[in-house]
């Protein structure tokens, strides 16, 4: 739906959109997205399943300024909520995609994520192996795993680490962590080659970066040891 709207968010945090057009989307999964027409990608808001949505009638106030109906979103695990005041509506469709095959990565980068989960172990002792291809409601992050601790541990692997890579590890962490059965949730950023830029965004975000040597993972004698 493409509409003028406002939105506030509640819950840890309390968040506000002023009264702007934007893109609202409600995906099959439950999840509901506040996209803006600027800022690449990521969504303004969100609310990632579970929840539940509930178009409401606006209250007097609301009504009186101008609000046409309002998208009560709530999650079913914690007491985050989001609330859309939509204004008018400009489009509004409705459209089934089907089965999503899902990301075909190239070669190397997949073969990396396979190795890296056989021995994940590199990663530090007491690593374990939980899943590949962990789902979220913005795409499915490459490997969870669990530290020495239990400390839930999302791993993304690049074959060169740029921003964009860090940018989309961190839209996970932000994800994963509001869900009680997973948080507290750290981030490893994983590549054969990690530019400095992106080395200092995710360190200042509080994300391991860690350089992965593809023929030490195969099995292959080097005489470097590059893991961190």
């Amino acid at each position: 739906m493409i509409a003028t709207c406002s939105v506030d968010y509640e819950g840890r945090l309390t968040a506000h959109l002023p009264l702007a057009t934007r893109l609202l989307m409600v995906k099959a999964d439950g999840s509901v997205l506040v996209h803006s027409d600027g800022g690449s990608y990521k969504p303004l808001n969100w609310m990632a399943p579970p929840c539940a949505m509930a178009e409401v009638a606006p209250d007097e106030m609301e009504a009186a300024e101008g609000v046409t109906a309002v998208w009560v979103v709530q999650h079913a695990k914690t007491d985050d909520r989001l609330r859309v005041k939509i204004h008018e509506v400009f489009h509004d469709i409705t459209h089934d995609l089907g089965v999503d095959p899902g990301l075909v990565k190239d070669g190397v980068e997949a073969h990396l994520q396979a190795l890296l989960a056989e021995h994940i172990h590199t990663l530090g002792e007491g690593y374990r192996l939980i899943r590949r291809e962990h789902m979220t409601a913005i795409g499915p992050v490459d490997i969870l795993a669990k530290d020495a601790k239990g400390v839930s541990v999302a791993i993304e692997i690049k074959r060169r680490g740029e921003i964009d890579g860090v940018e989309q590890l961190t839209r996970y962490l932000e994800l994963m962590n509001r869900d009680p059965m997973l948080s507290p949730v750290t981030g490893v950023f994983a590549a054969q080659v990690i530019k400095p830029q992106a080395r200092t965004l995710a360190e200042d975000r509080g994300i391991r970066c860690v350089v992965l040597d593809y023929d030490e993972l195969r099995g292959i004698d080097s005489s470097e040891h590059r893991l961190f």
